[in-house]
C-alpha cells in the first residue's frame, strides 16, 4: 500500500526557513500540560473561581438579561406581543438559558446518535416542560419526550463554555425559570451548570439576535515533561502518521500532518528553527485584525464549498489581543504561566479561533512581520495557515446582544 503524500505550502517571505511545518506545529501545540487548563475550566464551570480575577485590573462584567437585551423585560414583552388577539407563536413563552460546561465532559454541543452532547442533556431535561399537544405528537411519532433548544453557537468536542446562550419555548404558562434551572442542573451530574434562566421576547433568537461573541484561548507556556498527567499529553507518532497512542489526537486532527518520518525534539527543532515564541509578538500580530471586516476562509476548516467565497466568510473583529497570565496551581506558588488570547467578533467560522491561535504562534516564533496574518488572509491555499490548536484550550466566554463596548475587553 502506497504511503500517503502530504503537501505543504511554501511561503516566499524572508522568514520562510524559520517557519515550522505542519508536523512541527502539531508537536509544539500538543506538547503541553493541557490537563491544568482542563482543571481550570472545570473549576470555572463549577463556580469555584472566576476567570475575571485573572486579569489586571480586576474585571467586572455584567451578564444581566435586561442590560444585554437593551430594554427592560416587561417593555420588551409588550412590544413583541400581539394586541389583535392572534395566537400561534406569539402566545408562547420564550426562555433564555445561560449555560456553563466543561468541554472535556461532552462530545460537543450538537446532538448526535450514541454521543454524549450538551444539547442532548439539555433537551432531555426540558422534556417535562413541553405542552400537551407537542407531547402527543412526539408520542405518535415514537420519539422521546424532549424539548427543543436553539443555541448562539455550536461548540466542537473539547471546547468549553462559561456563558453559552440557548433558548427554549413552550405554550405552557405555569413554567417558571427556577423550574427549568433545577431540572437541567439535576440531570447534568455536575458536568454542566445553568448560570441563569429568564423569560425573554418571543422574537429573541440566541444566534440571530447576537451582535458579537467572545472566545478565550488559554495556551500553556510550559512544555509537558516529567511523569504523571503531564507525561500523558505528549504526542508520539507511529509509523502510519495517522494513528494515536495516547488518545489526544484524533484522525481529524492528524489531517495534513507533515511527511517527515524522524521524531522531532520539542526543545530543539530540526534545521535550526526556533523552539519558542514571544507572547508580545502574538499580541502585535493579532492587533492588526482589530476593527477590520475580513474574509477568514483561509483560517477556517470543514466549510462547505458554497461558503468558500464571498460575504459568508467575512467576519468583523472587534477585539483581538494576547497576554501572559497565571493560572493557580498547587505545584506553583505564583501559578502556571499561560498565554490567554481574547477574540471578539460578530461571528466565527468553523475552527477559526483555533487556527488563528496556532498560526499566530507559528508566525511569532518565525519572526514574521506584524502584518503576517493580514497577508495570509489573501493566500490562495489553506495550507498557508497552521493546523488548528488543541480544542482543550478554547472557551466560549460570552455572547453579546447589545453593541460591543471596548471597555469590556478583558485584555487591554
Amino acid at each position: 500500500m502506497a504511503s500517503r503524500v502530504y503537501a505543504h505550502y511554501h511561503h516566499g517571505d524572508a522568514c520562510s526557513k524559520a517557519r515550522w511545518n505542519t508536523r512541527e506545529t502539531f508537536r509544539f501545540m500538543y506538547d503541553r500540560p493541557w490537563q491544568h487548563v482542563l482543571d481550570f475550566y472545570s473549576n470555572a464551570v463549577a463556580g469555584k473561581l472566576s476567570v475575571l480575577n485573572l486579569f489586571e485590573p480586576k474585571k467586572i462584567l455584567a451578564h444581566d438579561d435586561e442590560e444585554r437585551e437593551g430594554m427592560p423585560l416587561q417593555t420588551e414583552l409588550e412590544t413583541c406581543g400581539r394586541k389583535d388577539g392572534r395566537t400561534g407563536r406569539w402566545e408562547r413563552v420564550n426562555f433564555k438559558i445561560l449555560l456553563s460546561y466543561n468541554g472535556a465532559s461532552f462530545d460537543g454541543w450538537q446532538k448526535q446518535p450514541d454521543l454524549y452532547t450538551v444539547q442532548s442533556v439539555v433537551e432531555k431535561s426540558l422534556g417535562a416542560f413541553v405542552d400537551e399537544k407537542k407531547a402527543q405528537l412526539l408520542k405518535k411519532k415514537c420519539k422521546p419526550l424532549e424539548g427543543r433548544v436553539l443555541v448562539a453557537g455550536r461548540t466542537d468536542k473539547g471546547v468549553s463554555a462559561l456563558n453559552q446562550v440557548c433558548s427554549f419555548y413552550t405554550w405552557r404558562k405555569d413554567i417558571e425559570p427556577i423550574d427549568i434551572k433545577d431540572a437541567i442542573n439535576k440531570d447534568a451530574s455536575g458536568k454542566l451548570r445553568v448560570v441563569s434562566v429568564s423569560k425573554v421576547s418571543r422574537e429573541f433568537h440566541p444566534n440571530f439576535s447576537a451582535k458579537w461573541r467572545r472566545y478565550l484561548y488559554i495556551f500553556p507556556l510550559d512544555h509537558a515533561c516529567g511523569s504523571g498527567q503531564d507525561r500523558e499529553n505528549l504526542i508520539f507518532f507511529d509509523e502510519n502518521h495517522g494513528k494515536q497512542r495516547n488518545g489526544l489526537l484524533s484522525e481529524e486532527n492528524t489531517e495534513g500532518v507533515g511527511e517527515e518520518d524522524d521524531e522531532l525534539e520539542t526543545e530543539e527543532v530540526n534545521g535550526g528553527k526556533p523552539s519558542d515564541f514571544s507572547v508580545s509578538k502574538v499580541d502585535q500580530l493579532l492587533q492588526q485584525l482589530q476593527g477590520k471586516l475580513l474574509s477568514y476562509k483561509m483560517f477556517a476548516r470543514d466549510l462547505k464549498a458554497a461558503r468558500n467565497e464571498g460575504p459568508p466568510t467575512e467576519c468583523f473583529m472587534y477585539h483581538a489581543r494576547a497576554a501572559e497570565i497565571r493560572l493557580s496551581s498547587p505545584e506553583y506558588v505564583e501559578g502556571r504561566r499561560v498565554m490567554c488570547v481574547e477574540l471578539v467578533a460578530n461571528r466565527f467560522l468553523r475552527k477559526m479561533v483555533r487556527v488563528l491561535v496556532a498560526t499566530s504562534i507559528r508566525e511569532a516564533a518565525a519572526g514574521a512581520e506584524n502584518d503576517a496574518l493580514l497577508k495570509l488572509v489573501e493566500a490562495s491555499c489553506r495550507r498557508a495557515t497552521a493546523p488548528p490548536a488543541p480544542s482543550e484550550g478554547l472557551c466560549l466566554f460570552d455572547v453579546g446582544y447589545v453593541d460591543f463596548d471596548p471597555h469590556s475587553s478583558l485584555i487591554s
